[in-house]
């Protein structure tokens, strides 16, 4: 990723929301709406690419549809002042966490949880509060998403496969 400051304009923003709606779209089809060529769509593509306003293109899949038939936020209250860079490596160690960040408030972080059902979330939970320094969780699960077709409603990774290579799910 390039370091100098990047220009952002309105084109910019119009070319990104477009690829945000459909990362499909054609060159050709987000110049048509913006007006500009193909070209010059690409060029400021790749610019936005190297300055990385755009990190990636990604496919949202249904999460039910991969095995992931159960989600929850969980809340995470550590001892003393964890470190977000060892919350960072523990929260990589759990598949099934699909999000996480550091948050104001009571709580120390918010993990957005997946599972294949309430028995595989509990598993994952009892994961976590393993860890030395988490003191507590609240978890909360979700029951329906109320925006369909935003990012959190959707799933970028299949769930995890059973030591013997099987998924844990069947259809």
């Amino acid at each position: 990723m390039n370091s100098r400051a990047a220009s952002f304009d309105d084109l910019d923003r119009k070319i990104v929301t477009a690829l945000m709606a459909n990362a499909r779209t054609s060159f050709a089809e987000i110049g048509a709406a913006v007006g500009l060529s193909s070209t010059a769509v690409k060029r400021r593509v790749d610019r936005l690419r190297e300055t990385g306003v755009i990190t990636g293109f990604t496919a949202t899949v249904r999460p039910s549809a991969l095995g992931w038939r159960t989600e929850a936020y969980v809340e995470v209250y550590c001892e003393g002042a964890a470190p977000p860079r060892r919350l960072a490596e523990v929260v990589r160690n759990h598949p099934e966490i699909a999000a996480a960040m550091t948050v104001t408030g009571g709580a120390d972080a918010l993990l957005h949880v997946r599972a294949r059902d309430v028995e595989h979330f509990e598993e994952v939970l009892e994961r976590i509060r393993a860890e030395p320094f988490i003191r507590k969780t609240i978890s909360v699960m979700v029951l329906s998403h109320l925006l369909p077709e935003s990012p959190e409603a959707g799933a970028t990774q299949a769930a995890p496969e059973s030591a013997s290579g099987e998924p844990f799910f069947t259809q």
